[in-house]
């Protein structure tokens, strides 16, 4: 989506309500119907729906509104574009099914979050979320091992074995599988960075659930675990697309949550605004119905409600509106909750270094102390003004 098409853009325009209404839990064809009768502008839908990532939920939700409504050049492009996803999903899948029956025989214990398994669970079909790649968590102590059957099942790594052995840890563990686009990341206690306490992960295991697709039950985060995981996600990334405010909506209104075990994993971490914003989008943006009792839980911090309203208005535009340097800066530290932990916050992702700041060809050797003195220039030049902020 061009930055021009973002501008025109605002939170009124008739485009951005027919994307909202199809990011609904609760989707009404009836009122997708009316925008649809008006002066919808087709094309932009199509940008927004692929900049948001809720392409495949746009092709859902039009498919039950009359062929009279939807303008044929849309649906041909709609339709290309679903089949892209869905030969995307397969071979993910496949590849899914080849990686859990090798480390099942290497006893490698492992769990799917996000991409397929997030889908099926809010979507009813692993298919009808956009991805691009698996995203799977083991334990810190079998990266190793992890890595050597990754590379005997044709895999590359981008994080090498001298740099796991020598402790480093990157943003992610990525394997590419050479000849195509296949991307597995897998993901450690070590690199959940952005979780403000360090994650237990033995509990995620201890608690884990089943998703089951394409007759296979894949273990998986247990729902109450996904929901703070994408919550953390979503605050991650500043909350600029759509798609993660409508998986949270779709999680918590087709899945049963334990909503006292939901509240107490995040305070595990000291999620718990991460997660009340979460939610709170997920209600006033994408509309889901959350039970009364999570009312008190919610207005129990004031800040995330008007944390959740500015990120509702700038949603439309935020692609065409970057952060500064310093506004992602003080978004860490409000996310976190507080000034002196969002501060320490902010202080520990400046200075957690990941593989863009190792020295390349040598980061097995690098001390870690540069790599992480290093790492604020970086981050100055790559999102500051003109790199000078």
């Amino acid at each position: 989506m061009s930055h021009s098409t973002a501008s025109e853009v605002d939170a009124f325009s008739v485009e951005w309500l027919a994307l909202l209404e199809c990011a609904n839990p609760d989707f009404g064809a009836e009122r997708l119907g009316k925008f649809g009768s008006g002066t919808l502008n087709w094309s932009r839908l199509l940008n927004l729906a692929e900049d948001h990532g809720i392409l495949p939920l746009l092709t859902l939700r039009l498919a039950v509104l009359d062929e009279g409504i939807v303008p044929a050049e849309l649906r041909e492009k709609l339709r290309n574009a679903s089949r892209a996803q869905t030969l995307i999903t397969l071979s993910l899948t496949a590849e899914l099914f080849r990686v859990l029956d090798r480390f099942g025989a290497l006893g490698i214990a492992l769990m799917l979050t996000k991409g397929p398994a997030l889908s099926a669970r809010c979507y009813g079909d692993p298919g009808l979320r956009q991805y691009t790649d698996l995203d799977l968590i083991v334990r810190d102590d079998d990266i190793a091992r992890v890595t050597e059957a990754m590379i005997a099942l044709d895999y590359e790594a981008k994080v090498s074995l001298k740099a796991i052995q020598a402790e480093k840890a990157p943003g992610e563990y990525v394997f590419s599988k050479s000849g195509t686009k296949l991307l597995v990341e897998f993901h450690t206690e070590r690199t959940f960075r952005y979780h403000p306490r360090p994650l237990a992960i033995g509990k995620l295991f201890e608690r884990q659930a089943r998703v089951r697709f394409d007759g296979h039950d894949v273990p998986a985060l247990s729902v109450e675990d996904e929901l703070i995981l994408i919550c953390i996600h979503g605050a991650k990334h500043f909350w600029e697309r759509l798609m993660w405010i409508a998986d949270v909506a779709a999680l918590v209104s087709k899945q049963s949550v334990d909503w006292e075990r939901a509240m107490h994993a995040a305070r595990d971490v000291q999620a718990e605004r991460m997660l009340r914003v979460g939610l709170l989008l997920a209600t006033r943006v994408a509309g889901a119905k959350l039970p009364a009792k999570i009312d008190d839980y919610l207005q129990a911090d004031a800040s995330a409600a008007q944390i959740a309203a500015k990120i509702a208005r700038r949603l439309p535009v935020a692609d065409a509106e970057p952060f500064s340097l310093v506004g992602r800066a003080a978004f860490r530290v409000r996310m976190r909750g507080g000034i002196l932990p969002g501060v320490a916050y902010l202080v520990r992702l400046s200075l957690s270094p990941t593989e863009e700041d190792w020295a390349e060809g040598v980061e097995h050797k690098r001390p870690w102390l540069l790599d992480a003195v290093s790492r604020p220039f970086r981050l100055a030049r790559k999102y500051g003004r003109d790199g000078k902020s």
